[in-house]
Formats: C-alpha cells, sequence, structure tokens
C-alpha cells in the first residue's frame, strides 16, 4: 500500500500582488515564476521529493521524507529572497488525490488565496519516520513512443506541441478520475503521473484509454520507493526497458 506525502504550495495573495499599486510586467512576472519554482524544485529534490509547476502560482509537490521542519525552512528562503510568501498544506494519503485534497483543504481553512492577511501558514501532517516504507511512493514515467520520429521531426514545434499535450490532458483526466492519481508534464515527451498501488492492467488499460481517445501511443515505466527520487528513478530505468525491448508496460519491482 502507497503512502504519499504530498505538499500544496501556494503564493500568498499573488493575484492582487501582481496588480498591486498598478499591473506588473508580464516578462517580470514569468521571470519571477520561473525561478521561483526552479528554487523550489531544487530544494525539494535536495531533500529526495519532487516539485511540480502546475499553474505555478500553486505547485504540488511530492514530499516523502520532508518533516514540518523542512518546510518551514523553505518558506523562510523564499521569503528572504522573493517579493512574496509561501503557503504550505501537508498531507498523506493511501492515494496521491486524496492527500492533495487534504493538503488543500487545510490551506484553504487558514484563508483564501487572495487573503493579505493569510501569510505562510504551515498546515497539515506528515509522515513520522517509524511510519515510512520502502513502497510508500509509486511514480509512472510515460512518455510517447517515437515522439521525435512522429512529431518533432515531422510536424511545425506548435503542432507537435499540440499533439502531446493532447495525450497529457487524457492521460492526466484518466489516472485522475480512475485512479486518484495526479500526472505532470515535465517537458519533451514526458510526463510523470504519482500513483496509488496499481499494477500492471490498470497502466495497460490508461494506455489504451488515451491511444483510443487522442490517438497517441504512450508507454510507461514504474517504479516504487521510500521517497519520489527512489521511486521515480526505478521508473526511468523501467522505462528504458521499453524502449529497449519494444514494450509498453514495465514494472521494476517484476525485474
Amino acid at each position: 500500500m502507497t503512502n504519499t506525502q504530498v505538499t500544496l504550495v501556494q503564493i500568498d495573495n499573488y493575484g492582487p500582488w501582481t496588480v498591486t499599486p498598478e499591473p506588473r510586467r508580464e516578462a517580470d512576472l514569468q521571470t519571477l515564476q520561473s525561478r521561483l519554482y526552479a528554487d523550489i524544485s531544487q530544494f525539494v529534490g535536495n531533500r529526495n521529493g519532487y516539485t511540480f509547476f502546475t499553474r505555478f502560482d500553486n505547485m504540488i509537490a511530492v514530499t516523502n521524507g520532508l518533516s514540518f521542519e523542512d518546510h518551514a525552512l523553505l518558506q523562510e528562503s523564499v521569503g528572504n529572497r522573493y517579493p512574496v510568501s509561501l503557503s504550505l498544506g501537508v498531507a498523506t494519503g493511501t492515494t496521491p488525490a486524496q492527500a492533495l485534497s487534504d493538503a488543500t483543504e487545510r490551506i484553504q481553512d487558514a484563508g483564501s488565496a487572495q487573503d493579505k492577511d493569510r501569510r505562510e501558514c504551515l498546515e497539515g501532517r506528515t509522515i513520522d519516520d517509524g511510519h515510512r516504507t520502502p513502497d510508500d511512493v509509486q511514480i509512472a514515467h510515460f512518455d510517447v513512443i517515437n515522439a521525435t520520429g512522429n512529431y518533432t521531426d515531422e510536424l511545425n514545434a506548435f503542432d507537435s506541441f499540440i499533439e502531446i499535450e493532447q495525450g497529457y490532458a487524457e492521460l492526466m483526466r484518466h489516472m485522475r478520475r480512475a485512479h486518484d492519481s495526479l500526472s505532470f508534464f515535465v517537458g519533451g515527451d514526458n510526463i510523470i503521473v504519482t500513483c496509488p498501488d496499481l499494477g500492471y492492467a490498470e497502466y495497460e488499460e490508461a494506455i489504451a484509454h488515451v491511444e483510443e481517445a487522442v490517438d497517441v501511443r504512450l508507454q510507461v515505466g514504474v517504479g516504487r520507493g521510500e521517497h519520489a527520487h527512489d521511486a521515480g528513478f526505478a521508473a526511468k530505468h523501467a522505462l528504458e526497458t521499453c524502449r529497449a525491448d519494444g514494450t509498453r508496460v514495465e514494472l521494476e519491482w517484476d525485474h
């Protein structure tokens, strides 16, 4: 059974800040968002977690192994270097979607995202060290079969992007609705999904669903681990087996 720890990262009062005292230049906002994401991703990644940018003003992290003290240090570090602050909701669950729902509720109970009085709230709970296991996190790493040959080298860059994004959107919806999983586009033709305890049949079914719905052919490697890094690295190796052997689904624990 998986036990995923999820952290919702939300910038405090970000919408009003972007237009106060007058609208800020879009290029400056995009730069701030990307730098903030990079710093958060590095901080969490140095502690074996994964961070995903989603909407940038809201980011989602898989933070198994990070303590409350780690989260507070992240808030302090950002507060010292950026003109915005972060609120963090932390929760755990046997499915990532349930953990995120609980983490979101923690932040919402502390105040609106546009509440000027809400600053650096840190709410929720982490997994105690004594309750952590080597199978707490399951990560699936999907990519598009022969994306370079089918899209990159055949279509213009924007049409390639549309095709890849269609596959991502369909997989994201399906994995959320059918399996309480959270899927994130991470560049190129790669999608990382944090999942509950799923098996071969569920991944085969997801691949078949996407191919039938939007005609995008996927393959996936799946790994388990105590942290997102452990599970994700195992998933990468399993995906390499797909590429080498021409298979569609590889589970690292089957090898």
